[in-house]
């Protein structure tokens, strides 16, 4: 290797990651970004020369450089609360804003099944007979689907049902790198559940207690699991067509955008499950609690559409930067 034509190449950044060095805890964000990044250069020029061309005098020279490089990124790292303040603000609504149109369709079809196996269990009184004995719906609608929300403490409650949705939402996003197919398992089962229930309550005049039931946490639960059905039918479907990416990059991508969703949900079906908890079954004044319910629902979406968009158009995809510890450069 040419030392002297080496040493001119990449000069100009040596000699900048040490001018980022010595500015210390003064750096930007960027300037911290441009300090990691060259410190990584840095660290595969020293390999190069240590292999290529064992020179005495560089060698000490970038030695020295990626000790410092090392102590100082080790120390200019952003704070957790940076971190965990651009994944609320950026990551997390942008990988939910990307899947809007996934997130719409898994919302519509779904729903579409709900109502209209609803209707089909309401006009006909064979399906119900399928379901239990007229007693035992009797019971159903008329103890059973309001007591659900109150036969625990409403902490207890509010865990249970937080712990059982982040569950599902998990399982619709992991596995839909199985083609989406329990992705899709997980969204129609959902959907008949909510379709056989409203059926039968309404089949018995009891169509007020669902919705008033229903919709307190259900307008955020809901959403918050057709979001994780979306990211999983998004990742089975770049499988099968990974775009212009390579598919292992685009795996690797959506795959990285899917825990964003993932991490996010976890705070948002916390806020519905304490709704569930803590209101669907206490607050007695059936207006109260729904509007309670749509103001959680709008305020989220809200979050989504604003943040989310503004966030894409700056390029954000929800992916993670991962950068390995010796980046590759040429010559």
């Amino acid at each position: 290797m040419d030392v002297d034509a080496y040493v001119a190449a990449h000069n100009a950044e040596w000699l900048r990651l040490e001018r980022l060095i010595n500015r210390g805890r003064r750096l930007t964000g960027a300037e911290a970004d441009e300090l990691v990044d060259l410190y990584q250069r840095t660290a595969t020029h020293l390999s190069v020369v240590r292999s290529s061309s064992p020179d005495p005098q560089l060698v000490g020279r970038l030695s020295s450089l990626v000790a410092r490089g090392r102590a100082a990124v080790g120390g200019a790292q952003a704070p957790l609360w940076r971190d965990v303040t651009r994944f609320a603000t950026v990551s997390f609504p942008a990988a939910a804003y990307r899947m809007r149109w996934w997130w719409l369709g898994s919302a519509v079809l779904g729903n579409l099944l709900s109502l209209a196996l609803a209707i089909w269990v309401v006009h006909s009184p064979d399906v119900q007979a399928t379901i239990g004995t007229p007693a035992e719906i009797r019971e159903l609608v008329e103890h059973d689907f309001a007591n659900y929300y109150t036969e625990h403490s409403a902490s207890s409650f509010a865990f249970k049902v937080w712990i059982n949705n982040a569950w599902v939402s998990a399982t619709a996003l992991i596995f839909g790198i199985l083609l989406g197919v329990p992705t899709v398992y997980v969204l129609l089962l959902n959907q008949v559940n909510l379709g056989i229930s409203g059926g039968l309550m309404f089949a018995y005049g009891k169509g007020s207690v669902f919705f008033g039931l229903i919709l307190p946490h259900g307008l955020l639960e809901l959403t918050a699991v057709y979001l994780a059905c979306a990211g999983g039918l998004k990742l089975g479907w770049t499988i099968v067509d990974p775009g212009p990416r390579r598919r292992g990059q685009a795996l690797a991508e959506e795959g990285r955008a899917a825990v964003s969703i993932a991490l996010g949900l976890i705070g948002v079906l916390l806020v519905s499950g304490l709704i569930e908890g803590f209101v669907t079954g206490w607050v007695h004044i059936t207006w109260l609690r729904i509007t309670i319910g749509v103001i959680a629902e709008a305020a989220f979406l809200a979050y989504v559409i604003v943040l989310g968009r503004r966030a894409v158009r700056q390029g954000q995809t929800g992916d993670t930067d991962l950068h390995p510890d010796l980046a590759p450069v040429s010559g």
